[in-house]
């Protein structure tokens, strides 16, 4: 009897992309239909929409059944929204993990498929090119660029959330615990054999970016305090320096009053100066040290990273742990 063929899910979190969704059922529907030595599901997790987008992917899923909906009771976020469609895409070979706004075209999951046909467990896209500009460029750039010499672990700077991995991959980042999540870091520490395609990143098919200023900026401190101890270090280092400064600026007093020099001036400037430095550093050193035992505490009270509100068509739940992971 022959071999079954592999199953590939493409997992993507869905905020208000109304818009975008018919587009993107029509772009996946004719990659299933141009590759048919897989069997396909696509797993589109609503996080909370506010528009018509859970209607949509109900739709949706009753009209094809290779795509499956489900719904979170709220907004719990995108990287929570990632996590629950790799939970329930768990049983597939390899999953794709793609944006809905169509900025990472479909037609590049073939490569990455046969990527991981070539051995490798983790895939990821590489970004040739992206057609983002102004500000919305500029911190993107800027982020992957110090973010790249802040992390503990080696992360390609030009990738982003698409991508593709194994099922083995995939059973590994779903028993992760962790609920302040950035994906691309964890992709990178699971490790896996890993290979990239490069692609380039297309302009958003309709409607606006839904990942508001704060948003990014909050992926981008979970990115660094996740995978990175070098805040903590920064602040042992600011304190040897300012340690050694306030020792060197002791000793030179003491030496200019020995060899009997008069200090005309009153030093009110200094003093402020000094004040407001060392007032300032420790107030740096306060907020970084709150980053870490906010995360901490979000850790220690082990809640769901996700609750889900419906599922269609109806199927067998993963198991509990995968369900809170």
């Amino acid at each position: 009897m022959p071999d079954s063929p592999p199953t590939i899910a493409v997992a993507i979190p869905v905020f208000n992309e109304e818009a975008v969704l018919p587009e993107l059922f029509a772009r996946l529907s004719a990659l299933f239909a141009a590759n048919p030595d897989y069997r396909w599901r696509a797993v589109l997790v609503d996080d909370g929409s506010r528009d018509r987008s859970a209607e949509l992917l109900r739709a949706q899923s009753a009209r094809d059944p290779r795509f499956e909906a489900i719904e979170l009771s709220r907004n719990f976020g995108f990287q929570a929204a990632l996590s629950a469609g790799l939970a329930h895409a768990s049983e597939a070979d390899a999953v794709v993990t793609m944006d809905a706004d169509l900025q990472d075209p479909p037609e590049v999951i073939p490569a990455l498929v046969a990527a991981w046909r070539g051995g490798a467990e983790v895939v990821r896209a590489s970004r040739r090119s992206r057609r983002e500009t102004g500000l919305r460029r500029m911190g993107f750039d800027l982020f992957h660029r110090v973010f790249g010499r802040l992390s503990d672990y080696p992360i390609e700077p030009n990738t982003g959330t698409f991508g593709l991995l194994g099922r083995a991959a995939v059973e590994t980042y779903n028993t992760l615990p962790e609920r302040h999540r950035f994906f691309p870091g964890l992709r990178a520490w699971i490790g896996f054999p890993t290979a990239d395609v490069l692609y380039d990143r297309q302009e958003r098919a309709a409607g606006k970016p839904q990942q508001t200023f704060r948003r990014l900026v909050r992926y981008a401190l979970d990115g660094v305090f996740s995978f990175s101890h070098l805040p903590l270090r920064m602040l042992t280092y600011a304190g040897v320096f300012v340690a050694f400064m306030g020792f060197a600026g002791g000793l030179f007093f003491i030496l200019w009053r020995l060899l009997g020099f008069e200090n005309s001036q009153q030093g009110f400037t200094t003093l402020v100066t000094l004040v407001l430095f060392l007032g300032g550093v420790q107030l740096v050193g306060i907020g970084v040290l709150g980053e870490y035992l906010g995360r901490m505490y979000d850790e220690v009270k082990q809640r769901p990273l996700y609750v889900l509100k419906h599922r269609a068509p109806s199927a067998p739940r993963p198991s509990p742990t995968l369900a809170r992971d």
